[in-house]
C-alpha cells in the first residue's frame, strides 16, 4: 500500500476544513473582531503580556503544544495497524483537537488571558474553577514530568544533541535582542540570523562526539535534569520576548523544516505501508498496548488529534500575546492541523517498516521471544533489523516508548531519497536530536503556564502573588514547578504515574471542552453548541471508560500487591482525583445549559 495518496489526501482534507469549517465557527459562532481590545495591549507588562506578530506567536504556540504526543502516540498505537490512527488523526484532530484549541484561545483572550481555572470560575461557577485549579495543575505537573523525563532519555550521553539543543538558548537570546531592542520589527532579519546559526549548531554538532570539548556536552540522566530544571526556571522567570517565543519560534522553524522534508521524501519514495490496516490486536493482547482498540487509541493518540495539554496554552502565555482577533484562527486552528499532519507523517515512517522490525524494536527481547511465534502466525515473518542496526550504528532492538522506532523509520525514507543513501547513521541520530527538541519547546512554555496557574491561586492569599510581573512572586512559584516535576525525573518516581497521564490530560479536554460550551451557551449561541458538545462527549466517555478499565485491570491490583504498592496508590488516588473533579465540573455546567436553553435568555451580563 502506496503512503502517497494518503499524505496528499490528508493535505486536502485539513486544508478543506480549515478553509470553511473554521471560517464559519470564527465568524458565526466565536464572531471574532479585531476592534476588540487585545490584553497584551491593554495589560502590556514587557514580561508576559505583550504584543507578538502573528508569525512568531504561531511559532511559540506550535512549539508549545506539539510536544511527545504527535511523535511518540501515533507510533504506538500503530500496533493496532495503519487505519485506525489515520482515521482519528484526520477526523479527531478536526471536529475535536482544532475545535478545542480554537474556543479556549478565544475565551481566554477574552478573559484578559487568564487561566481554564479562572474561565471556569466565570463561566459556571467559583466551586468549577477551584476544582478545575486542582486538577489543572495536577495534570500539568505530571505532563512536564513525563515530557522531561523523555528529553532527559533522548540526550544522556549524547554530546551531539545536547550541544544542538543547547546552541538554541543562545541563539534565541541573540534573535529576541534582534527583533525587539537593536532593530525593532525586523523579524526577516532575525529569522534568517537564526536558521543560519541553528543549521551550523546541526552541521557541526555531528562533530562533537569524539572532540575534545565532547566532555562538555555529555551528561548523565541526573545532571541533566538539574540542567533541564535551572533552564525550565529561566525560561519561565524571563521576559517571553527575550528567550521564550523567539526560542519556539526558532523550533518551530526547524520542527515545520524537518516535516516538510518528510512529507517531500515520501512523496520522492513513495513508500509502502507494510502495516496492515488492522491487526488482531483491536481486540486487546497487544504486546504494546494491552488494551482492547476502544478506548485505549483514543488515549493513546493525544495531541495528533485532541490534547487537554492544548487548553493549557492556548489559556496560558500564547492569549497574553495576540495582536489582533484574526490572528486566533491560524494560531489555533493552523498550529492543530499541522500537528495533526506531523503524526499522520509519524504513522506512516513508523508503518513503513517491517512489522516484525516495528515490533522487535518496541518491546523487550524477552517479551519478544514470547510474542515470536503469535507474530510468525500472523504473517510477520520479514525482517531488516540487522541492516538497519548496522547502517545507524546503534543497537536498535528492544528499544521501546516509538523515539527509536520513528527515528529510524525517518531515516530510512530520508536515506531513500536518491544520494542519500550514505547518510543512514546521520539521518537516524538527526531524527533523536529532533524529536528532543520537539518535547523540550513544550517543557518550559508548561513551566510558565504552571506558574501562572499557582500564581492565581496564591493572589487569593497575597495578592502580589496574582502580579505576574512581580519578579519575586515569579521566582518562587517558578521554584515549586520545577522542584515538583524536577523531583519526579530525578528520583524516578515519574514511572509511577506516567502510566495514568494518557487518561489525565484527555480528561482535560472533557474538561475544557465543557468550559467551551459553557462559554458558546453563555453569549446566546447555544444552536452552535454542538461543536463542542459532540468532541466533548465522545472523548468523555471514551476517556472515563479507559480511567476505570485502568483502575480496575491496572492500579488496584497492583495496590494490593506488596512490590507494586505504592505505584499502584500513586495511580488509583491520582486516577480517582482527576475522574472527580471533570465529572463535577461537567455536573455543575449541565443544569446551566438546561436552564439557559429552556429560559431562551442567555447571561448577558458577561465579557463578549
Amino acid at each position: 500500500m502506496n503512503a502517497m495518496p494518503f499524505v496528499i489526501g490528508a493535505l486536502a482534507f485539513l486544508a478543506l476544513a480549515y478553509r470553511f469549517y473554521f471560517s464559519f465557527i470564527c465568524a458565526k459562532v466565536l464572531m471574532l473582531n479585531d476592534e476588540h481590545d487585545m490584553p497584551s495591549s491593554r495589560l502590556f507588562d514587557k514580561q508576559n503580556y505583550y504584543p507578538m506578530p502573528k508569525w512568531i506567536l504561531f511559532g511559540h504556540h506550535f512549539a508549545a503544544i506539539a510536544g511527545a504526543g504527535p511523535l511518540v502516540g501515533p507510533v504506538l498505537a500503530a500496533q493496532f495497524g495503519f487505519m485506525p490512527g489515520f482515521i482519528w488523526m484526520l477526523v479527531g484532530a478536526v471536529l475535536a483537537g482544532a475545535v478545542h484549541d480554537l474556543v479556549i484561545l478565544t475565551a481566554s483572550s477574552r478573559h484578559d488571558g487568564k487561566s481554564l481555572a479562572e474561565i471556569a470560575k466565570t463561566e459556571i461557577s467559583k466551586f468549577s474553577g477551584g476544582v478545575a485549579s486542582v486538577a489543572v495543575f495536577i495534570i500539568l505537573i505530571v505532563a512536564l514530568a513525563g515530557l522531561g523525563v523523555v528529553v532527559v532519555n533522548a540526550l544522556a550521553e549524547s554530546s551531539w544533541g545536547t550541544f544542538t539543543i543547547a546552541a538554541t538558548i543562545p541563539i534565541a537570546i541573540l534573535m529576541g535582542l534582534w527583533m525587539f531592542v537593536f532593530r525593532k520589527g525586523k523579524t526577516v532579519e532575525a529569522t534568517i540570523i537564526g536558521v543560519i546559526l541553528l543549521s551550523g549548531a546541526v552541521i557541526f554538532g555531528k562533530y562533537i562526539p569524539g572532540s575534545p570539548f565532547a566532555s562538555w556536552f555529555t551528561f548523565d540522566k541526573k545532571t541533566l535534569t538539574i540542567l533541564l530544571a535551572v533552564y525550565g526556571l529561566f525560561a519561565s522567570v524571563l521576559p517571553v520576548w527575550l528567550l521564550l517565543s523567539p526560542r519556539d519560534y526558532l523550533s518551530s522553524i526547524m520542527k515545520l523544516g524537518v516535516i516538510g522534508m518528510l512529507a517531500i521524501g515520501i512523496m520522492i519514495v513513495c513508500p509502502s505501508i507494510k502495516m496492515p490496516n488492522f491487526t488482531p490486536f483491536i481486540h486487546g493482547g497487544g504486546p504494546i498496548i494491552p488494551g482492547t482498540l476502544f478506548p485505549y487509541l483514543f488515549i493513546t493518540i493525544a495531541c495528533g488529534a485532541i490534547s487537554g495539554f492544548h487548553a493549557l496554552v492556548s489559556s496560558g502565555t500564547t492569549p497574553k500575546m495576540l495582536m489582533k482577533e484574526s490572528h486566533i484562527k491560524p494560531i489555533a486552528v493552523g498550529s492543530m492541523l499541522a500537528e495533526a499532519m506531523v503524526s499522520i507523517l509519524a504513522l506512516i515512517a513508523a508503518t513503513s517498516l517491517f512489522p516484525l522490525d516495528y515490533f522487535q524494536i518496541n518491546v523487550s527481547p524477552e517479551k519478544f521471544t514470547q510474542i515470536l511465534p503469535q507474530l510468525h502466525s500472523l504473517g510477520f515473518t520479514q525482517s531488516n533489523l540487522p541492516q538497519l542496526s548496522a547502517e545507524v550504528g546503534e543497537k536498535i532492538a528492544g528499544r521501546p516508548g516509538g523515539a527509536v522506532s520513528l527515528a529510524v523509520g525517518m531515516a530510512q525514507i530520508f536515506s531513500s531519497i536518491p544520494g542519500l543513501a550514505s547518510l543512514m547513521s546521520y539521518w537516524y541520530h538527526f531524527a533523536i536530536m529532533f524529536e528532543a527538541l520537539f518535547i523540550l519547546t513544550t517543557v518550559d512554555a508548561g513551566t510558565r503556564i504552571a506558574r501562572f496557574i499557582l500564581q492565581e491561586v496564591l493572589g487569593k492569599v497575597y495578592k502580589p502573588f496574582g502580579q505576574t510581573n512581580w519578579l519575586i512572586g515569579n521566582l518562587i512559584t517558578s521554584f515549586v514547578v520545577v522542584f515538583a516535576w524536577g523531583y519526579f525525573i530525578y528520583t524516578g518516581s515519574v514511572t509511577t504515574i506516567w502510566p495514568m497521564f494518557g487518561v489525565a490530560n484527555q480528561l482535560l479536554a472533557t474538561l475544557a471542552l465543557a468550559i467551551g460550551t459553557s462559554y458558546i451557551i453563555n453569549r446566546g449561541m447555544i444552536k452552535y453548541c454542538w461543536i463542542t458538545i459532540i468532541p466533548m462527549t465522545f472523548v468523555g466517555i471514551t476517556t472515563v471508560t479507559g480511567g476505570v478499565m485502568n483502575l480496575v485491570n491496572m492500579y488496584i491490583p497492583q495496590m494490593l500487591t506488596h512490590k507494586t504498592a505504592v505505584q499502584g496508590t500513586i495511580n488509583t488516588l491520582l486516577t480517582i482525583v482527576i475522574l472527580a473533579c471533570v465529572l463535577m465540573i461537567i455536573m455543575e455546567a449541565i443544569p446551566k445549559w438546561i436552564k439557559i436553553y429552556k429560559s431562551g435568555v442567555a447571561p448577558l451580563n458577561m465579557k463578549s
